[in-house]
């Protein structure tokens, strides 16, 4: 399969002067987070408790962030029960009974009181900061799928929507992982082509109709899509509506793999609700 061609820098200074702007940009950045530091001593990302460096949890909610680790379903990544793991099931009921449109999923953890913290700080209290040490935990759990992908594609959101929140947090831990792993970020494959109402407070049904035929790929972008294994990148996984809904714009299009990657899942059980 041919490489995907590189999208060219836009506006990037080249040569010397861009080496000196981009030395002189690290420079401050360590500046800058130095300065932070003695003023205000980094804290966990989850509960603000003190700890050694920016960008980490501390113990106490490490060990409540409730990772999703094997044995678990091969086709939606979710924990596999006592039964199905004792049966030596590699498929969960869940997948049994209802397959989801992609062909793997995974998740860092699952959508419990810690891993609502990250996620929420993320997305509604710009704590942009968060993006690049859940990527690169969402690049471990999600190896499998990496290793033979051909590019990373974040959900995306509607045009007004974005201009609001400034950022697409899908896009953010998209680009965490590229830099990761070197897998191509390719955010223009997918367009939400019109506003959809929040999903949250939606049941099952509803939130499939909301999104249904909200995705597709922009017509410039189809032929080099074509053939391609894409992974989908999100922060959470809930009903699965919206990543369903992505994932087969994205195999009209004649993508040779949809995966999907989140940070976190909602799992059957889970302490807390998403809101």
């Amino acid at each position: 399969m041919e490489a995907l061609a590189e999208t060219p820098p836009a506006l990037v200074p080249s040569g010397p002067w861009r080496d000196v702007r981009a030395g002189i940009g690290a420079g401050l950045r360590r500046f800058g987070r130095f300065l932070l530091d003695v003023v205000l001593p980094p804290g966990c990302m989850a509960c603000r408790a003190a700890v050694d460096e920016p960008g980490c949890l501390c113990g106490a909610c490490w060990r409540r962030l409730e990772f999703i680790d094997a044995p678990y379903c091969e086709r939606l990544g979710i924990p596999l029960s006592a039964g199905e793991f004792g049966r030596g099931a590699r498929l969960s009921i869940a997948a049994l009974d209802h397959p989801p449109v992609y062909e793997r999923a995974r998740a860092v953890a699952v959508f419990g009181d810690v891993a609502r913290e990250l996620v929420h700080g993320l997305k509604y209290a710009d704590r942009l900061e968060f993006a690049p040490p859940m990527a690169r935990m969402m690049a471990r759990a999600g190896r499998d799928l990496l290793a033979d992908a051909d590019a990373l594609v974040p959900v995306p959101l509607y045009p007004t929507r974005l201009w609001r929140r400034r950022f697409n947090q899908s896009a953010l831990l998209a680009g965490g992982i590229a830099r990761e792993t070197g897998v191509p970020l390719r955010a223009s494959w997918l367009a939400r082509g019109r506003a959809t109402v929040p999903q949250v407070g939606l049941d099952r049904a509803a939130r499939a109709a909301n999104v249904a035929g909200a995705f597709s790929v922009p017509e410039g972008e189809a032929l080099e899509l074509r053939g391609r294994r894409i992974v989908l990148v999100d922060d959470v996984l809930t009903t699965g509506a919206t990543i369903d809904a992505c994932a087969k714009a994205l195999a009209r299009a004649g993508a040779a793999r949809v995966d999907v990657l989140v940070f976190a899942r909602v799992v059957d059980g889970a302490r807390r609700p998403i809101s």
